[in-house]
């Protein structure tokens, strides 16, 4: 394997990680995160907003503030890359429990992919524009039976610093493991 190889790989693992954490940053309406993974001239289209990555990030935590909680799945990730150029095709699948028109909690889901071109400046990836194309949506009554009370004994997601994933992070930071109150990498 030859070091552009590597450098391709490398180049591809690096946009990949990007897409993900864009997918973390939303779901924990992590503001800091998501500004950190655009380029600061950086555009977004989501349809419904165009413009710059930095006012995409206050629109779209305006609007998941308006949802109970939501979870953004990321399917087949391809990243073509040409030197210090790559675009990516990312299928997604974003849950959003909410309330209907009527009060009613619901369950919507979108699904579609997004559209990414990166840019390596000063050795280091970032997102240089983020397209979001649509492909279907639902609405579902939501089924949950979980207690998610304060005594459940079901560790819950949530949005901010208090998610269980920057403790875990942050063992790895520390070097200590076995505080993590859970057991995936991050």
């Amino acid at each position: 394997m030859s070091g552009n190889d590597i450098d391709t790989l490398l180049s591809k693992q690096a946009c990949t990680e990007l897409v993900h954490k864009l997918a973390r940053g939303l779901d924990r309406c992590d503001k800091p995160l998501l500004l950190s993974l655009f380029h600061a001239d950086a555009t977004d289209d989501h349809g419904g907003f165009k413009g710059s990555a930095a006012e995409f990030v206050d629109w779209a935590l305006g609007v998941l503030v308006t949802m109970e909680r939501t979870q953004h799945l990321i399917g087949n990730v391809l990243v073509d890359v040409q030197g210090d150029h790559a675009v990516s095709e990312a299928y997604f699948m974003a849950n959003h429990d909410m309330a209907d028109a009527d009060g009613k909690p619901v369950r919507m889901i979108a699904a579609g992919r997004y559209l990414d071109r990166f840019e390596r400046r000063d050795g280091v990836w970032k997102i240089a524009h983020r397209h979001a194309v649509y492909d279907w949506n639902a609405n579902f009554d939501r089924t949950d039976t979980w207690d998610r009370s304060p005594s459940s004994p079901r560790v819950f997601g949530e949005r901010g610093q208090g998610d269980p994933i920057y403790a875990h992070v942050a063992s790895l930071d520390n070097g200590n493991k076995a505080n993590s109150k859970i057991g995936v990498m991050a």
